[in-house]
C-alpha cells in the first residue's frame, strides 16, 4: 500500500478523539488508526482514515477554530445518502445553503449528490442557470428538484 504523502490536519480544542469516533462511524473504510498522547497523557494527535483518506486530528486548544474557508465535500450517490449524511452531520451543528453545513465540532461539510456535477456541466447554459437557481433556494440538496429544474421553462 502506498503511503499517503499529504494528510489534512484538523485542529480541535479538546474533542479530537470524540470527533474522529463520530466521523469514522459515518463512512465505510474509516477507522481510528493511532493516538499519540500529549504531556498530560490525553490524546494530542489522533490519526484516522475517513473513506480511505488519511487525516490527523489535533487537540490544539482554543487558539484556532474552523471556518468555511475549508470544507469536506461528500460525493453522494443517492437522495437517501444525502438525507442520512445531512441529518447526522448537521445534528448539533448548523445547516447552511446549497448543501453546506457545520457539524457539532464546527467543521464545514458539503453534502453533494454526484448528479449535480452532471447537471452543472450541461452545455445548455439556460438549464444550468435553472439548476443553480433551484440549488440557491435549498439547504439540503434535493436531487428530484434539481433534475426538475433542468426541464422547467
Amino acid at each position: 500500500m502506498t503511503r499517503q504523502k499529504i494528510k489534512p490536519c484538523l485542529w480541535f480544542d479538546d474533542k479530537a478523539e470524540e470527533a474522529v469516533a463520530f466521523y469514522t462511524s459515518l463512512f465505510p473504510d474509516s477507522a481510528l488508526t493511532k493516538i499519540t498522547p500529549g504531556p498530560s497523557g490525553e490524546a494530542l494527535v489522533v490519526e484516522f482514515r475517513l473513506a480511505g483518506i488519511e487525516f490527523l486530528a489535533l487537540n490544539g486548544g482554543p487558539h484556532f477554530t474552523f471556518n468555511e474557508a475549508i470544507s469536506l465535500s461528500i460525493d453522494c450517490q443517492s437522495q437517501a445518502e444525502v438525507d442520512e449524511l445531512w441529518t447526522r452531520l448537521s445534528e448539533g451543528g448548523s445547516k447552511g445553503q446549497c448543501g453546506w453545513l457545520k457539524d457539532r465540532y464546527g467543521l464545514s461539510w458539503q453534502v453533494v449528490p454526484s448528479v449535480l456535477t452532471e447537471l452543472l456541466a450541461d452545455p445548455d447554459r439556460a438549464k444550468v442557470g435553472r439548476v443553480m437557481e433551484a440549488m440557491m433556494g435549498m439547504s439540503r440538496l434535493d436531487i428530484r428538484a434539481l433534475q426538475d429544474a433542468v426541464n422547467a421553462q
